[in-house]
């Protein structure tokens, strides 16, 4: 769960958009020594390498032990969540929804180490971690219409006028996720910088996949949604509510 006053890696790279599409810039951080035996230990089973094709669903969740009662001709309901930073708020709702699937993608090693650690100690069995660029992952790993869920949690606003172009959240990249939705599921963005927030509402307004029902449901919020139960409020989120800070969610469903 990234916040924009936190080391993020959900922008994209130096290359003007969308020429090339990236949904991080990889930042310095070290490891800690937990992390590190997370990653020896947990790493075989939760760690999804990256591959050029599509992924098999039931196979990468196979061996997960709320399984036992399954029958494994019909994979579960899968969510992918795009950049998680150190996986508090992900592993919340992977504990809250233990029948869903995730699929989450960080490059940031220090927050993939602190996920693996949170699955270790809470044993969560729905996780699978991608290491790798979101985008790739969509391109090749992601058949279309194959999710029932995404969520981009607090993305590196780039606040900064000139920088806005490198935003996560930008029409390409909507329309490939859009795209891999089943007619239903949901697109889940959320951010606490109001410019950012209002792109959002914008560049998803204008895919034509996607359908705001908060129009209708809740049209006090001009657009906007109330936070979802399942998103947890974070402590710097907490904080940022004592301070006057908003928080704004943005929920699509694919039509």
């Amino acid at each position: 769960m990234l916040s924009s006053h936190q080391h993020g890696n959900h922008a994209l790279n130096d290359v003007a958009y969308p020429k090339t599409i990236k949904s991080f810039v990889r930042r310095a951080g070290r490891t800690t020594s937990g992390q590190n035996k997370a990653f020896e230990i947990l790493g075989p089973k939760y760690l999804l390498p990256y591959q050029p094709f599509a992924i098999d669903f039931i196979a990468a969740y196979a061996d997960a032990e709320s399984f036992a009662d399954q029958k494994f001709d019909k994979p579960r309901d899968t969510i992918l969540e795009i950049g998680f930073g150190m996986g508090e708020a992900t592993a919340h709702i992977a504990a809250l929804l233990p029948e869903i699937n995730f699929l989450c993608c960080e490059v940031h090693e220090p927050g993939v180490g602190a996920l693996l650690k949170r699955l270790g100690e809470q044993n969560l069995q729905n996780i699978r971690i991608c290491a790798h660029d979101a985008v790739e992952v969509i391109d090749h790993m992601l058949p279309l219409q194959s999710l029932s869920g995404v969520h981009i949690f607090f993305p590196d606003p780039w606040h900064k006028k000139k920088h806005n172009k490198r935003r996560l959240i930008q029409a390409p990249l909507v329309a490939k996720l859009a795209a891999r939705l089943k007619v239903g599921a949901y697109l889940h963005c959320a951010t606490d910088w109001q410019s950012y927030a209002e792109q959002i509402l914008e560049v998803l307004s204008a895919e034509s996949l996607l359908n705001n029902r908060a129009l209708s449901a809740y049209p006090e919020l001009l657009g906007f949604a109330p936070k979802p139960q399942y998103r947890p409020l974070t402590k710097f989120e907490n904080r940022g509510i004592k301070l006057g800070h908003g928080v704004w969610d943005v929920v699509f469903e694919r039509v």
